[in-house]
């Protein structure tokens, strides 16, 4: 087994930008699931938080159904709120609005981190291990593995940003992975296997421990 020298490479200064979706209508919650009361905030400001202390910067949120009631409730001026107005075509069109703002914002970004506001059990030690990883293997993909799946978060060489933002419509990240399967590294989430889709998902979240 190949021994990474994860102290290091944590010092290793990195222009990393983690992109939160968020912009999915929750049909089958019934509800906003971005705004979901969980561990005093929110399901997506948990995500928020658990961002912010992390290595990345900036924090970019996408959202895209129910946008002005969920920004709303995110006060945190160190990130940034962009609206993708095809939010409705599905996860590849989120994908690529925050990719595209991205390249705009600035042309120093190495590489960017892309997760989901569902995941409940995300941690900052996560986040950061997906950050050390790859500046110790300088693998242009690092993803969290669970289920026996590959999947976010997600993190993506700058390399991949021109694809990234071409992604069709209904193609999430995992297309990129697959596709690149050879080229991605793996860090263990088993608890990134849950997230909350149906009220029954949030119903059995509030039974579980805290990590």
């Amino acid at each position: 087994m190949k021994t990474i020298n994860l102290q290091s490479s944590n010092s290793t200064k990195s222009h990393i930008a983690i992109i939160i979706l968020a912009a999915g209508a929750s049909t089958r919650m019934g509800t906003p699931k971005q705004l979901l009361p969980y561990q005093g905030n929110s399901l997506l400001g948990h995500t928020i938080e658990t961002a912010i202390v992390s290595a990345c910067k900036p924090v970019v949120v996408v959202l895209g159904a129910n946008a002005q009631q969920i920004s709303s409730q995110i006060n945190q001026t160190s990130v940034i709120v962009i609206k993708n107005p095809d939010w409705y075509l599905g996860m590849g069109s989120s994908i690529r609005t925050g990719i595209l703002f991205l390249a705009n914002y600035s042309p120093t970004i190495d590489a960017a981190v892309i997760t989901v506001c569902d995941q409940p059990f995300l941690t900052t030690k996560i986040i950061n291990h997906l950050i050390a990883v790859y500046h110790a293997t300088r693998k242009p993909i690092v993803a969290c593995q669970y289920a026996d799946t590959l999947g976010v978060p997600v993190l993506f060489s700058h390399i991949f940003f021109s694809e990234l933002a071409t992604l069709g419509e209904t193609v999430g990240a995992k297309k990129i992975i697959n596709k690149y399967y050879k080229e991605v590294f793996s860090i263990p989430f088993p608890r990134g296997v849950i997230d909350i889709d149906t009220p029954k998902d949030y119903q059995q979240l509030q039974t579980k421990s805290t990590p």
